[in-house]
């Protein structure tokens, strides 16, 4: 079997965390690599103290979604095993919010899956209703 490598796009919103629960219970197997991927956008003033602060505040995010990963998935006794064969890496970087910057990122992890929770601010969403050809397609 193959090793997957699934990428899960982190936001501070319910359908991320269900998007990454869903994951969890449905998609991830015995040594997979789930990767936590933040993308926040560019502090609008030159500070690197706010972007300092942007980049801290991603990883504690990332980190609260890397707790939902150990307490509902890893810690229940029948699959202990999946702990010690599926890695979690978390990634916290700077980039737009039109998606090209989480589409770069999956290309360079060469990820198999990636799974985003869609909401009207998403930048899948904004794909959608932008590109007539997306929405021919469905």
């Amino acid at each position: 079997m193959d090793v997957r490598k699934v990428v899960v796009v982190v936001e501070d919103l319910d359908v991320a965390r269900a998007a990454l629960q869903w994951t969890l219970h449905n998609l991830l197997r015995y040594g997979d690599l789930l990767t936590l991927l933040l993308v926040f956008s560019p502090p609008k003033s030159r500070s690197k103290k706010k972007a300092r602060l942007l980049r801290l505040q991603g990883y504690q995010l990332a980190l609260s979604f890397k707790e939902i990963c150990n307490s509902n998935f890893f810690n229940v006794s029948q699959l202990n095993f999946l702990s010690t064969q599926t890695n979690i890496e978390m990634i916290v970087t700077e980039g737009d919010q039109e998606g090209g910057k989480i589409v770069a990122m999956v290309r360079e992890i060469g990820a198999s899956v990636l799974v985003v929770g869609l909401h009207d601010h998403s930048f899948l969403y904004k794909v959608f209703l932008n590109r007539p050809r997306v929405r021919e397609a469905f």
